[in-house]
Parts: structure tokens; sequence; C-alpha cells
């Protein structure tokens, strides 16, 4: 199992090349939560995420042999960017296995950072049985994503920089997906600070975490569902999982619908960029799945930013329709000239903004003599939503929520 110095180790390999990030007092959810929460920013870190920390620390490991031979992994993300721009660092040849349906923006972004891409195989798995094949056919090094102690100990350098900057911190909070990213910050942080709590977080989609401690051993999944990519791992690694048994002391879990609402909020209340896998910390802060007292000084780790820009327009929109800024009506008017000004009058009056408006009269749900009309508002928040569709029902609309 890794150790403190293990950590300190990984600190003076990786200091070059991984940057250290800021840590940021946030007056915004400090006073929604009543705790002093402080966001660590692995959105500013190079490739956009903590991954760099990890592969940097392995990679630099490397025997001569090894080293010539070339390094193969696989990703979908910011793992393969992390081992790219590090080998790409340390002259070393990598070869990054992805996914033929991975983000051309995620390909693009490994190419550039030196590294040769292969397109393999339908998800993760399949690219990794590829990424496997070649270790074995060129001699390579597999570098695993999560489930090896040098990489553990280089992400554990972010533990080492919250201490460092916050030295009264109370509880640090960490998403898990394969558990790399915890295990190697529980080991920072309960080393040096062993009455600091590390609470870890996982989607609901995702759990197998949260499983494995319950059954006491590492448990997979039959599948994931989650909009966190980042996290979405069928199962905790080995390695990890022995770490987070004896220095975590709390995983929790949140839905998709609350991590979009902690993306929303970063973005617009802290004018971060944010994925779903690194906004996981704050949406359980934010949703109550974290019990704390009053002014604890909580740290956040927000573990990377980089979002496939079509998967962040519906994570917003969720977060929108969950915080009561945006909500889709239906409704059946009579097929007579007026109704509509009707319908759109009591709107106009409750100061609700009209995206678009769909009237059909084609429908086979509805009488011959009327109309269905959808209609895409904008709100001020679940009160106004709630005034606004008391209005329409006073003035006899039988209006549905469709979002």
């Amino acid at each position: 199992m890794i150790d403190l110095s293990d950590v300190l180790d990984a600190r003076v390999r990786v200091e070059e090349t991984a940057r250290r990030t800021p840590l940021d007092y946030s007056h915004t959810f400090s006073d929604m939560t009543g705790a002093e929460v402080h966001l660590k920013l692995e959105t500013f870190q190079r490739t956009g995420s903590f991954k760099i920390r990890g592969a940097t620390n392995r990679i630099a490991t490397l025997s001569d042999d090894e080293a010539a031979a070339g390094v193969v992994t696989a990703s979908a993300g910011n793992h393969a960017q992390g081992v790219a721009l590090a080998a790409t660092r340390s002259g070393v040849d990598a070869k990054i296995v992805m996914p033929e349906n991975a983000p051309i923006s995620k390909i693009e972004a490994t190419r550039d950072y030196g590294a040769t891409v292969v397109l393999h195989g339908d998800d993760y798995n399949e690219a990794q049985a590829r990424a496997h094949e070649i270790e074995r056919e060129e001699g390579r090094t597999y570098v695993h994503a999560f489930d090896d102690e040098l990489v553990m100990a280089g992400q554990g350098t972010i533990g080492l920089e919250i201490i460092e900057d916050l030295p009264e911190l109370d509880t640090v909070v960490v998403p898990i997906g394969g558990g790399g990213l915890i295990a190697g910050i529980a080991t920072a942080v309960k080393k040096q600070k062993p009455a600091a709590r590390v609470v870890g977080v996982q989607a609901e989609g995702a759990a197998s975490a949260a499983e494995s401690l319950r059954k006491g051993e590492v448990h997979t999944l039959d599948a994931v569902d989650t909009i966190a990519d980042g996290i979405a791992t069928r199962s905790v690694g080995g390695k990890p999982f022995e770490v987070i048994e004896e220095r975590v002391d709390e995983v929790v879990t949140v839905s998709d619908s609350e991590i979009a609402v902690a993306v929303t909020h970063l973005l617009e209340r802290a004018k971060t960029l944010v994925e779903g896998a690194g906004a996981v910390p704050l949406a359980a802060l934010l949703s109550g799945a974290i019990e704390y007292e009053a002014d604890e000084v909580i740290v956040p780790v927000l573990s990377g930013g980089n979002i496939d820009m079509n998967t962040l327009t519906t994570v917003i929109m969720r977060g929108l329709v969950e915080t009561g800024r945006y909500v889709k009506l239906r409704t059946v008017l009579k097929d007579r000239p007026g109704a509509l000004d009707d319908l759109i009058d009591i709107i106009s009056a409750r100061r609700a903004n009209i995206y678009g408006i769909q009237h059909d009269r084609t429908s086979r749900d509805i009488a011959m003599n009327a109309a269905e009309v959808e209609l895409d508002l904008e709100t001020r928040g679940q009160a106004h939503v709630e005034e606004l569709l008391a209005a329409l029902r006073e003035e006899g609309f039988d209006v549905a929520v469709l979002a």
C-alpha cells in the first residue's frame, strides 16, 4: 500500500510537468452551504485534468529499456491526454488506444500532445483489450489509469498542495471512478492530518466503490450509466480499494440531475467550466449528500474540465430545468381564434420568456376541434414556475410539465 513517502517522491518527479493548481475560496458556495468552501481547481491543470500527475510519475520511473520500448494505454479522454503529454515530455513513444466513437476533440487533443492514436472497438473494454495486445506484441509498458501505485502516488500530490495551502482543512471531497485519485489524496491528507475527513463521491449510475465497500471486496457492475463519463467505471481498482477501505471515511453518491446542477452553478457563479466527473464533489455538498458542521472547512476537488460541447449543452439544459430556470409545458386549446393569445397573455403577465412554441392541430391524441401546444419557457426559479402553473390552471388550462 502506498505511503506518504511515495507521494513526496512523486512530487519531485512531477513538479516540472504538472502545475500547482489554485485553491480558491468561494464566497458563493460558502453562502449556499454554510460551510467554508475552497475549490481545488484541477480544471487549470495541464491537459485539463489531474491525470497528468499520475502519468508523469509512472513514466518517470521507467527503466532505460522500458522507456526505449515505449508505453501504451487505453482511454477515451483525460488519461489518454495525460499519458500523451507526459510521454512526449520524457521523450518516450506512446500509443493510445481509443474507442472508435470517442469524441473527435479528445482524439485530436491526444494526437496534438504527441501520441499515436489507435482507434479500436465500440467501448473502453474493447479498446483496453487491444492495448494489452499491443503491450505484448511490441513490448511496451502498459500505463494503467488508476490501478497502479505510482499513478496513485502522482495523483496524491494534489493532497500535499491542499494541506500546504490550507492547514486548517476539515474535509476534502474527491470524485471516485477507478479510485486512483482518492487513494493518493487520502494518503497525503491522512498521513499528515489524521483528523481530517476524506469523503469520496460517485455517480449513482456508476457506484462501484460504494457497493464494494458494502460487500467488503471489489465489486464489478454489470453496466454504468451517468453523464459523468470521467468516473463511469464498472469497477474500482484493487490497489486503490485497499487504500479506500483504510483511509477514506465515507463514500456517497449523487444523481445525474444533481451533477448537472453543480456544473451549471460552477459555470454561472464561479465562471469555471467543469466536467461532470469533476463536479460531483460540489454536487454532494449542494445536494446534502454529505453531513457537515457550520463553518466546516471543506475542499471539493474539481478534478477536470474536459467536457464535450454536445454533452455540455445537455448538462446545462438539465441544470436549468432542475433549478427552475427552464420549463417545457404542454396544454390543449380549443381551436378558435384568440385561444393562443389568451394563453400567451397569462405567460407574459407572469413575466416568463418564451423560447419557442409548437402548435399542432393534427395530433391523434386530441379532439378534432382542439390544438395541442408545447411551449419552451425561460423562468426565474422553482417558485416562479409554480406561480405560472397556478395561474394557468386557475384560468382553466390543463397543463402538463414535460421538462
